[in-house]
């Protein structure tokens, strides 16, 4: 027993290292784009080509529109159910085999999948497309690369609007794309890891609050608020720490008064937890109003203005991230180790 947990502490560390270093190629096939095909075709199958939610406009009361979003609303169970199965069968076919194969052969498989369900590379590498193309007064190529990762319409944003487009995302996925599969991980290894990673897949497709995924979608939005809740706030409390200890261009008295203050001003439950200590870090303002498919959605602001968000925003929230991070490698490791030494 001790001798597997030895392996599966060193497939976590070598898979964060891995994570570091290499961060997502291109070329190299990715589960998360597997997830996303599979997502895809169960809804293709599930719904059915070009089938309107309801024979009327969304939301339409009559006896007929109910029992159609109850349908939706089933689908979309059935499309979660059997997404989070098939990638946790996988995930646990491929760990099984390799170390009946050899102990080497599973670690080594153990640490590319931990490296997989990581994200904190890819995410700094995305972001920092937007820094150039602002250093670079390039307005419109920064307005491209932030379309590629944050879900509102971003041809209207001012260079201002689309550095902080880019933070939030930054401090938001801190949690969702490095600290939260970091610890599922480290809890149930890789599978428990690509459970959480299907989840939180789902939700990014189909967990919108539109016309086309208002019920289908939302059991997914809800098991991902779920699956959140307990990271988001472990997130919060490694930003913060990581504020205290960032050095100059933090403010960890900040992130803990605005996180404090503002942790709760946002529709999902746990969003706002990571990007309200971003804000209180950096002294400036987030959130607020944004345009979504062409609609403008109302939000609070998160944080105090006590400057405006500029370009090198991006590059403070990527070290912030990092920092959370390796503070939550050092805190599973070290529960990793406590595990291993009571075996």
């Amino acid at each position: 027993m001790q001798e597997v947990a030895v392996y599966h502490i060193i497939a976590f560390f070598v898979g964060f290292l891995l994570d570091l270093f290499l961060g997502d190629p291109h070329w190299m096939p990715h589960p998360v784009r597997l997830a996303g095909r599979l997502i895809s075709g169960m809804e293709t199958a599930l719904r059915g080509h070009g089938r309107r939610m309801f024979g009327k406009k969304a939301g339409h009361r009559t006896k007929h529109g109910e029992n159609a979003a109850i349908g939706e609303y089933l689908r979309g169970v059935w499309l979660v159910l059997g997404v989070v199965f098939c990638t946790v069968a996988v995930a646990a076919v491929i760990l099984l085999l390799a170390y009946r194969v050899h102990p080497y052969a599973g670690v080594t498989a153990e640490a590319v999948m931990t490296y997989q369900l990581l994200a904190a590379k890819c995410l700094k590498t995305e972001s920092m497309k937007v820094y150039n193309h602002l250093e670079a007064h390039d307005l419109e190529g920064a307005r491209k690369a932030v379309s590629m990762i944050v879900g509102r319409d971003t041809d209207c944003l001012d260079e201002e609007g689309v550095a902080k487009a880019a933070v939030e995302t930054v401090a938001e996925n801190t949690s969702d794309g490095v600290i939260a599969p970091m610890l599922y991980t480290a809890l149930g290894g890789p599978v428990l890891g690509f459970f959480y990673k299907a989840v939180n897949t789902l939700d990014s497709m189909v967990g919108y609050q539109n016309e086309r995924y208002l019920y289908f979608g939302r059991a997914a939005a809800k098991l991902d608020d779920l699956v959140n809740f307990l990271p988001a706030r472990i997130s919060a409390g490694l930003m913060i720490l990581s504020a205290f200890i960032g050095g100059k261009d933090f403010s960890g008295k900040g992130a803990f008064c605005v996180w404090k203050r503002d942790r709760r001003k946002h529709a999902s439950p746990n969003s706002a937890q990571t990007e309200s200590v971003c804000a209180g870090a950096l002294g400036v303002r987030l959130a607020g109003d944004a345009s979504y498919f062409g609609k403008i959605v109302e939000k609070p602001y998160i944080g105090d203005e006590r400057r405006r968000v500029e370009a090198e925003d991006i590059r403070r929230a990527n070290r912030l991230m990092y920092l959370t991070a390796w503070s939550g490698e050092m805190v599973c490791l070290l529960f990793l180790s406590a595990v291993c030494g009571m075996c």
